[in-house]
């Protein structure tokens, strides 16, 4: 008697088959580049988008490590690499919007720092909730900087006056500062 292959029991070897040859891959998984990894892929890089993307990881980075710091109550510290994060950040929004890259045909670069600033507000607003109140000027502070610069990278990604106040019909001004109302939960300033 011949055996009969019935349809479930082939997709199951196939399955099998295809996780045993990805569990390798996946225990080999790329670890989180280091700082020094970092500024030397930066060194080494001559395109603009991709010294952005490299400069946000660092901004990131840098921002951990302030978290970490002021986890540690190492207030000053902290503060030093809250600067340092919102430099990699005002760096890499210089070098794109310095590129003269057009936001409207190719805005990938201008969308990972919109998205990376998104959630970096988002972390500083966290951070600042759970700082005792003495600490958390340098966190206001970079805070509102960093919603500022956001403000400004959704200018560029939404040219000719999208970027409007709900509670008004005039355009918003990225000069003008935070942009919180604009976001969906956000409040007005």
């Amino acid at each position: 008697m011949r055996g009969v292959w019935h349809p479930g029991l082939l997709t199951l070897g196939y399955v099998v088959a295809f996780g045993a040859l990805t569990v390798p891959c996946a225990s080999s998984a790329h670890h989180p580049e280091s700082e020094p990894e970092l500024l030397a892929r930066l060194a080494n890089e001559s395109n603009p988008a991709k010294k952005a993307k490299i400069e946000i990881r660092i901004g990131s980075l840098k921002l951990e490590q302030a978290a970490a710091a002021y986890n540690r109550e190492e207030v000053e510290a902290g503060a030093k690499l809250l600067d340092s994060y919102l430099g990699w950040m005002k760096q890499a929004w210089n070098l794109l919007h310095d590129s003269g890259r057009d936001a409207s045909h190719r805005p990938q670069s201008l969308i990972d720092l919109d998205i990376a600033l998104r959630e970096d507000v988002s972390k500083l607003a966290d951070l600042r909730v759970h700082t005792p109140l003495a600490d958390r000027s340098p966190l206001e502070r970079i805070g509102a900087e960093t919603d500022a610069l956001h403000t400004r990278v959704l200018a560029a990604l939404l040219p000719g006056g999208q970027l409007q106040d709900p509670d008004s019909t005039t355009p918003v001004n990225p000069k003008d500062g935070p942009a919180s109302a604009l976001r969906p939960g956000g409040s007005p300033p």
